[in-house]
C-alpha cells in the first residue's frame, strides 16, 4: 500500500504544469532604470512560477546577439525602431511581444544652463547608432536647430543636415558614452536610461523630447518562443499595477509606463 501511494504522488508531481515548478527565464537589459524595473519584476514573476533572472549588459549590441544566441530567453532594453534596424543589419529572428516604457532623450550639458548658451561651432555628443542618432538629430530639428533633409523618417544621419544656423558640430560616440562625453563637449544627447545610470536628472536637460513617436520600448523575444507560456507569464508581470507604481514613484515622471 505504502509503494502504491509513493507512485501516485510520484505520477501527481509528474502531471505537474511546467511553469508550477519555476521556469528560468534570463532577461538582458542595460544598467539603469531597465534592470532596476525588472528587480521590481521579479518577486512578481516568482508568484507566477517564473524564475527571473537579470543579465546586464554595457551597450546596445551585445543584448541582442545574447539572445539570438541562445544566451537568454528575452531582453528589454530597446525601443522598435532600433529592433527592426538591427533585425534587418543582422538578420536576427527576434520579434517584440510586448511595449514597457518609454524614455524620453534629453539634452545635457555641464558648460551651460540652457541651449541658448551653447556658443556657434559649439560641440554635440550624440549617439552612433543610426536609431538613437536619428532620434538624436530629429530632437534638434524639432526645437529649430537643424533642419534635415524631408522625408527621412526615423533614422536620419548627419550627412541628412540641410540647415545649421549655429553651425553646432555634432560628435557621434557610443550611445552609452554619452554622458562621458559632457566633460569634453558642449552637449550631448543622453538616453535617460544611460542618464540616470550615470546621476543625471532628467528635469536637467537642457532640451527635452516629448513624449511621443514610436520610441515606446519593448521586451523581444526570439520569433520561435513567442507563443509559449512563459512569455504571457512574464508580459503580464511586467505590466502589472504594481510595477507601474513602482516605475511613477522611482522616476518621478522621467520613464513613463505604456499600461
Amino acid at each position: 500500500m505504502l509503494r502504491t501511494l509513493t507512485l501516485a504522488i510520484l505520477l501527481a508531481a509528474a502531471s505537474l504544469p511546467a511553469l508550477a515548478q519555476s521556469q528560468r527565464v534570463r532577461v538582458g537589459a542595460t544598467p539603469g532604470p531597465h534592470a532596476q524595473i525588472l528587480e521590481a519584476v521579479k518577486p512578481i514573476a516568482a508568484r507566477k512560477g517564473i524564475d527571473l533572472q537579470v543579465v546586464e549588459f554595457s551597450d546596445y549590441v551585445v543584448p541582442n546577439e545574447a539572445l539570438s544566441s541562445g544566451e537568454l530567453e528575452a531582453n528589454s532594453f530597446q525601443h522598435q525602431p532600433y529592433l527592426d534596424n538591427q533585425k534587418a543589419d543582422r538578420g536576427y529572428r527576434i520579434e517584440s511581444v510586448a511595449q514597457t516604457v518609454n524614455f524620453p532623450m534629453g539634452v545635457y550639458s555641464k558648460r551651460h544652463k540652457s541651449f541658448d548658451a551653447v556658443p556657434a561651432g559649439g560641440t554635440v555628443a550624440i549617439p552612433n547608432d543610426p536609431t538613437n542618432g536619428g532620434r538624436a538629430l530629429l530632437l534638434l530639428q524639432d526645437k529649430g536647430l537643424l533642419t534635415l533633409k524631408p522625408n527621412v523618417g526615423f533614422k536620419p544621419s548627419v550627412a541628412d543636415i540641410t540647415g545649421n544656423p549655429k553651425r553646432l558640430r555634432i560628435i557621434e560616440v557610443d550611445a552609452a558614452q554619452t554622458p562621458r562625453s559632457l566633460d569634453d563637449v558642449d552637449a550631448a544627447a543622453v538616453n535617460t536610461n544611460y542618464a540616470t545610470a550615470a546621476g543625471l536628472k532628467p528635469g536637467d536637460a537642457i532640451l527635452k523630447e516629448e513624449p511621443k513617436g514610436p520610441y515606446v520600448n519593448v521586451i523581444a523575444v526570439r520569433s520561435a518562443d513567442k507563443d509559449k507560456p512563459w512569455v504571457k507569464t512574464l508580459v503580464e508581470s511586467y505590466r502589472s499595477p504594481e510595477v507601474k507604481t513602482f516605475i511613477e514613484s522611482k522616476f518621478g515622471g522621467a520613464v513613463l509606463t505604456s499600461w
